[in-house]
């Protein structure tokens, strides 16, 4: 069974950094995109960043590029994603989501498996 567990996030002012960490479990990282997604109160759910674990290639959307930095570890099946600079707008439950295997190139809308999210917010 696929299961994804976020954690790392929490309460942090604007300006400050957060790691959010997806531990995987159920597969084997090879063939999978990997991202995180987040939804803020009252938004549609939206895509933040993706990495292929074929080729480790990293997908960002505009509201990360610059500021956010995903990474895998394939030795302990763990996604991470760095940001920096937070902005009050960051503030939203974050989600990781996987689709494979046999899957290359970036993560589409509709991932296969999904965590439960984590809240993140930003505020002074």
């Amino acid at each position: 069974e696929v299961q994804l567990v976020e954690s790392g996030g929490g309460l942090v002012r604007p300006g400050e950094s957060l790691r959010l960490s997806c531990a995987a479990s159920g597969f084997t990282f090879g063939d999978y995109a990997i991202g995180w997604f987040r939804q803020a109160p009252g938004k549609e759910r939206e895509r933040v960043a993706c990495v292929s674990t074929t080729d480790d290639s990293r997908y960002y959307e505009n509201i990360a590029k610059g500021r956010f930095r995903i990474s895998s570890n394939h030795a302990k099946n763990t996604i991470t994603l760095f940001m920096s600079n937070l902005r009050p707008d960051d503030t939203a439950i974050y989600y990781c989501a996987a689709i494979g295997p046999d899957w290359y190139g970036s993560c589409p809308d509709a991932m296969y498996y999904w965590g439960k999210g984590i809240p993140v917010t930003v505020s002074s």
